[in-house]
């Protein structure tokens, strides 16, 4: 023991410099600690609000509440959205209009032929003749943009320009 004593004696000053570089390593580690953890604090306030809600568990079940509700909602919109899918399939979208002269003593291209399609190119096409002493309407289902029926160069002509897109005839 007096051995111990003496050489902690004769170091005195290095065991003094030691630990006062061990207290200010510590003080430093609890420095970047208090740091941390005001930061963990500002972010679990952020995260839990003002404080009104709850613990975090509460405002967490607040939110997969809501969740849930946003889920139930997207349900409902993809339902509205598969019927109004469907619904566009089955209306009016492709037209195609072509103008002609049939006769050639009567003026003008006032006889024509219309295709009125929907999104799966099924439909009807129509037809009007003018003549000097009369007008003629033929009306032709159309399936799949094509008809059981014989069709005129320019039926067909009114088809394709309502199957390609809406589009006008270089006669019109």
């Amino acid at each position: 023991m007096d051995e111990l004593n003496r050489l902690l004696t004769e170091n005195l000053a290095l065991v003094i410099a030691a630990l006062a570089l061990l207290v200010l390593l510590l003080l430093l580690l609890v420095v970047v600690q208090s740091i941390r953890l005001g930061r963990a604090v500002r972010d679990y306030r952020s995260l839990v609000g003002d404080g009104s809600g709850g613990s975090i568990g509460e405002v967490l079940d607040g939110h997969i509440g809501r969740v849930d509700a946003v889920a139930r909602r997207m349900v409902e919109m993809d339902q509205v959205h598969a019927a109004l899918d469907h619904r566009t399939l089955t209306s009016l979208q492709h037209i195609g209009l072509v103008r002609f002269n049939p006769f050639e003593d009567t003026g003008s291209d006032q006889s024509f032929a219309i295709a009125l399609l929907d999104g799966q190119r099924d439909g009807i096409v129509i037809s009007s003749l003018h003549g000097r002493a009369n007008t003629r309407l033929f009306a032709k289902p159309v399936e799949g943009g094509a008809s059981p029926h014989a069709l005129s160069a320019e039926e067909e002509q009114a088809i394709r320009i309502a199957v390609a897109g809406t589009g006008r005839s270089a006669g019109g």
